[in-house]
């Protein structure tokens, strides 16, 4: 039999797995939202109202599996096809009072929600995927012993967190620089990932820049080729250089990831267009933190989102 990595075995228990769901669902709709819009309520998946006390919580604490539910419905995870599984990779224990969030999850990041006592760590990036060894490494053994002994369970969000049109990282990452989230941007295996940013009146790229460094927490990775004032940006979080083009092809004023490529340089400058890299990490802790807030808010539980700061 063919060696299979951890990814693909997952994916065949996609019957029995809340992180490997495979089912098709209707596609989300976009609509151009302004920054007032975006944080309209997003409405609770029907569990069963006696359980729950309406709220997803039974006795001020609330189920693993409820949470983990409402989140892949509301991700809508079966309609992506991702490098890594979404939902839960690691089961812990079924009552969770505190969830910790973070972009990735790294043995500090696990050592310190167990520190808080935390029942659940939520991040972006996962345990498992097809970038990741396909066995278990020193590395993913210390930090499923650290998950073990905390009964702590461990979800992540991968594309269905960048791509979603109101907790998104792309949508929130245009509420913070003030944009009106527009059109879907940003095509990759199917869906769209992010949006493109618009401002009517115009943003003298100076303060796009400054507005950036705020958001991010680092100053931005720039190539400044394009108009002094600008009306448009494509957003795509993370490593999503090879969609410049596309920002390109659309006439935009700006690009905006987290990492830069060697050729987007060339393709930046010859086209006109700015280019702006505000880090992997900077542009991809605006979802898991939201999502942590609605899940407090939604559910009772207690959320703390942990800063671990990437250069990169």
């Amino acid at each position: 039999m063919p060696a299979r990595s951890i990814a693909s075995l997952c994916a065949t228990t996609s019957a029995t797995r809340s992180g490997c769901s495979s089912q098709k669902k209707a596609p989300i709709e976009y609509r151009p939202e302004s920054v007032s819009d975006s944080r309209k309520s997003l409405s609770l998946p029907a569990f069963d109202s006696a359980l729950m006390g309406g709220q997803g919580t039974f006795s001020g604490v609330a189920y693993r599996d409820h949470i983990v539910s409402y989140l892949d419905d509301l991700l809508d995870v079966g309609s992506f096809s991702d490098m890594t599984p979404n939902g839960l990779q690691v089961p812990g224990a079924q009552d969770v009072d505190l969830v910790v969030t973070g972009v990735s999850p790294g043995l500090e990041l696990i050592e310190a929600a167990a520190e808080r006592g935390a029942q659940m760590v939520l991040t972006h990036h996962g345990l498992l995927g097809d970038f990741l060894p396909d066995h278990i490494t020193p590395v993913l053994k210390r930090r499923l012993k650290a998950l073990f002994d905390a009964d702590m369970s461990l979800a992540a969000y991968h594309l269905p967190l960048d791509a979603h049109a109101q907790v998104g990282n792309n949508a929130q990452i245009c509420l913070e620089l003030g944009l009106e989230r527009a059109d879907p941007f940003g095509a990759y295996k199917g869906s769209t990932l992010g949006f493109v940013g618009r401002s009517q009146a115009g943003v003298p790229f100076a303060d796009l820049r400054r507005r950036c460094a705020e958001a991010f927490g680092t100053d931005p990775f720039v190539w400044e080729y394009g108009p002094e004032v600008v009306h448009s940006v494509g957003v795509i979080s993370g490593a999503a250089a090879s969609s410049l083009g596309e920002a390109v092809a659309a006439g935009l004023d700006a690009f905006l990831t987290g990492e830069p490529a060697e050729h987007t340089m060339l393709e930046a400058r010859e086209a006109g267009i700015h280019f702006i890299a505000g880090s992997h990490y900077g542009t991809e802790t605006f979802g898991v933190k939201r999502v942590g807030e609605l899940l407090a808010d939604r559910f009772g539980v207690r959320h703390e989102f942990i800063d671990l700061p990437n250069p990169v």
